[in-house]
């Protein structure tokens, strides 16, 4: 089986590839295969432009960008992002990633009265890197929002099953190793889980 982990983080070098990369090497460990999409290394423009919005309108084919992101989605039997949080949310690249990819006709058909979702077959793992503490996230309500947000909002709205969605902080205890090692697991494990809700 095939997985994509996609990523928006500007230093190769930050804790967010290093667990994009024990994601990796926890995916090969058990035999299947990954591609890794580095939003910000390979430059994808997350601006919803004119070319999206015709898309939309059904007045264009969706632009060559987006085709070339919904192939890789195409051959993924699981979609993990690994993110760190910028205001409650996914950083702005990986949002326009979605929002520009996500297309009606392609990720869902809705026509004012049914929504068909298309994303069903593909499993999606989220884990979200924040800087703030379990205490910020919990009287705030912070996670319970992006999960509404992001695992119903969008994820839902398609389809694709939400299998994982772990918010890693910096208090969590025996961080980074833990994290590291739990996102290892999760790259051994992606194939075998079943989704919770």
């Amino acid at each position: 089986m095939h997985a994509l982990i996609v990523t928006a983080h500007p230093d190769p070098n930050s804790y967010t590839h290093h667990l994009v990369s024990q994601v990796a090497h926890g995916i090969a460990a058990s035999g299947h295969s990954y591609e890794i999409a580095d939003l910000a290394a390979e430059q994808f423009d997350p601006r919803f432009n004119q070319a999206d919005v015709d898309q939309f309108k059904s007045v264009a084919p969706s632009p060559a960008d987006v085709v070339a992101e919904q192939q890789r989605l195409d051959r993924a039997d699981a979609l993990v992002l690994v993110y760190p949080i910028y205001w409650w949310s996914f950083p702005a690249q990986l949002k326009g990633w979605i929002d520009r990819v996500f297309t009606q006709g392609w990720a869902y058909d809705d026509d004012g009265q049914t929504v068909v979702k298309k994303l069903g077959h593909l499993q999606v793992h989220l884990l979200a890197l924040g800087a703030a503490s379990q205490r910020t996230y919990v009287r705030r309500g912070y996670f319970s929002s992006m999960r509404t947000l992001i695992d119903e909002g969008i994820f839902g709205y398609c389809g694709a099953p939400v299998v994982t969605s772990e918010l890693l902080l910096p208090t969590d205890e025996h961080y980074p190793d833990a994290h590291y090692t739990l996102a290892h697991q999760l790259g051994q494990r992606l194939f075998h889980v079943k989704e919770s809700a």
